[in-house]
């Protein structure tokens, strides 16, 4: 069996939803109509009944206007370049400030997602009910591109833009001018349940979409993804959203923020799930991305939030204190065809790579920690003590014997787990030691489902990420996955103060090694309040980057990118 013919799941201890443990998926009918919807049908409903709704949420927003107040969620010195930054309005060209790019280096963009939320930053809600608020990850989707292109004398012009992902939430609220939809994603249970109505009653979506968490190119044309909704198309050259992706109709549910390309094919591997039956759903998409070749329901009995296809899934209520599971299952297969593993609780949040060792064996790759990053109602009121608990780095609590149930659980290594197809037996263990955390991990993507010797992450910084109660990673590690059991691993540490984020993989135009590329990354300087994009030789990680490109903004921190040709 060849790796194109399977994807994996990784279920990480099943856990209802409940309404105040996530982030609602919105429903799939609402009652107000974008702009740049030109392919759905406008909603037929009566005069009376118009008018009757119309009324009605007048009341509710008059209702909401006198029982419910917006606050700011203050951030700490710490936490600054999480703030949220202007939209730029059109690419500007920017410059090399230090090395040059080099000669092979291929023309295109790298562009990365991230939350930028709206009116200066996160809101809480405030009324009799109590408080509500929202989650680190939510914020609207903001993508930021770096376009590399080359005259006729071999001469790099680079240039930068940015722009808002303008879901159907973010345009009512732009028109409103104002915050309007209350956050429904944590707080006590009878704040959460009210907003939540409320919300539907005004909008039927119970919580805002958001659209910031990864950008993929497929069939090329490009999408920004999120696991709560519909992708987003957007115009790769001026960053204009161009409308939901749902495959012609075929696809109106959920997708994945990490959907994965089938090797050989180059067919789209997804999958999406909701509040209602079917809990979990999987899907391929012809390699011109113009049909769904492929849907099945895998008859889940409870729904979970998915974050990765092949191995991970992010659960917002992980119990470690039950069990895991890895399904493998025929690309083309049904629910009664998934071969399930048990393995050792866990919460991994990405993949690396999963790929076959000979007939009877799966190799799957991720990182792995104890403690799911989005936390479950009993984290306490506290949240910024849960985080700065959580990123503590698990050797030195362990030193210090200041250990609790939280300190350290938040910290990810790089972790193996070997699948037998013909026994059902499962070995697993770290492939990286305590020295430092890692996560979003990436390959090169022409080994994606295929036997990698290398991988890379981004490298947590267990202190700064303490101090601060959100993750910030300090520098680039590359993973040498053959060899001794002792793994090597290359580090490319920034200065000091300095944090990236939407690290991608470059390849050689006609290269012959794996790690004949670079990788790319937006990185900041807190001491200086600057934002770069760094490439850095994959092949010689460790050496100091090859080309620093001075941007005129500033890049929050964020989550996923890509590097495409265009």
């Amino acid at each position: 069996m060849s790796i194109s013919k399977c994807a994996l799941i990784h279920m990480s201890s099943s856990a209802d939803r409940t309404p105040f443990t996530h982030n609602f998926k919105p429903f799939a009918v609402t009652p107000f109509k974008t702009a740049f919807q030109k392919n759905v049908p406008t909603l037929q409903i009566n005069a009376p009944y118009r008018r009757l709704k119309e009324a009605s949420v007048r009341l509710l927003d008059a209702f909401v206007d006198l029982m419910f107040v917006f606050v700011d969620e203050p951030l700490l010195p710490s936490q600054s370049n999480f703030a949220p930054v202007e939209e730029a309005g059109e690419a500007v060209q920017v410059s090399i400030v230090e090395g040059a790019i080099p000669d092979e280096f291929p023309e295109g963009v790298y562009i990365r997602n991230g939350a930028n939320p709206l009116y200066g930053g996160l809101k809480s809600a405030v009324s009799i009910f109590g408080k509500t608020s929202s989650l680190w990850v939510e914020g609207e989707g903001m993508v930021h591109a770096v376009y590399f292109k080359k005259d006729g004398a071999g001469n790099w012009t680079t240039s930068y833009n940015n722009r808002y992902v303008e879901t159907e939430t973010y345009l009512l609220e732009k028109d409103k001018n104002r915050p309007y939809i209350l956050p429904a994603a944590e707080g006590i249970p009878s704040a959460v349940l009210s907003s939540y109505l409320i919300n539907l009653l005004r909008l039927r979506a119970g919580a805002k979409q958001y659209s910031n968490t990864n950008v993929v190119e497929h069939g090329g044309r490009f999408f920004s993804v999120t696991e709560t909704h519909s992708p987003q198309e957007i115009d790769i050259h001026t960053l204009e959203t161009l409308g939901d992706w749902t495959i012609d109709g075929a696809w109106t549910r959920p997708f994945t923020s990490h959907p994965k390309k089938v090797p050989g094919t180059g067919e789209l591997l997804i999958m999406g799930c909701d509040n209602l039956k079917p809990y979990y759903e999987v899907g391929i998409i012809s390699a011109d991305g113009s049909k769904l070749v492929h849907k099945e329901d895998l008859k889940f009995d409870r729904t979970v939030i998915s974050h990765e296809i092949g191995v991970t899934q992010r659960l917002i209520k992980y119990e470690k204190d039950k069990h895991s599971r890895i399904g493998v299952m025929p690309r083309y297969g049904n629910a009664e065809s998934v071969k399930w593993f048990a393995v050792e609780p866990s919460c991994a949040f990405h993949l690396i790579n999963c790929f076959e060792n000979g007939d009877d064996e799966v190799v799957v790759m991720g990182c792995k920690g104890q403690e799911s990053i989005i936390p479950g109602p009993d984290f306490g009121v506290d949240k910024f003590k849960w985080f700065s608990r959580g990123f503590k780095n698990v050797y030195s609590v362990e030193e210090n014997g200041e250990n609790t149930d939280q300190d350290g659980m938040l910290f990810a290594r790089a972790y193996e787990w070997r699948l037998n197809m013909k026994t059902g037996e499962v070995t697993e263990g770290y492939l990286t030691g305590t020295e430092f955390s890692m996560d979003f991990p990436l390959i090169n993507p022409s080994f994606t489902g295929l036997k990698n010797r290398y991988a890379y992450t981004q490298v947590v910084d267990s202190s700064a990420s303490s101090a601060a109660g959100m993750p910030k990673y300090s520098g680039l590690a590359k993973l040498h996955l053959e060899g001794t059991n002792d793994k090597l691993v290359e580090y490319h540490m920034f200065p000091e103060n300095t944090y990236c984020s939407g690290a991608a993989f470059v390849s050689k135009p006609g290269a012959s090694e794996e790690d004949d590329g670079w990788i790319v990354a937006f990185v900041h300087d807190e001491d200086a309040d600057k934002s770069q994009v760094y490439i850095v030789d994959a092949n010689r990680i460790s050496g100091g980057a090859v080309a620093k490109i001075g941007l005129n903004s500033r890049v929050p921190y964020g989550f996923h990118g890509i590097f495409s040709p265009i």
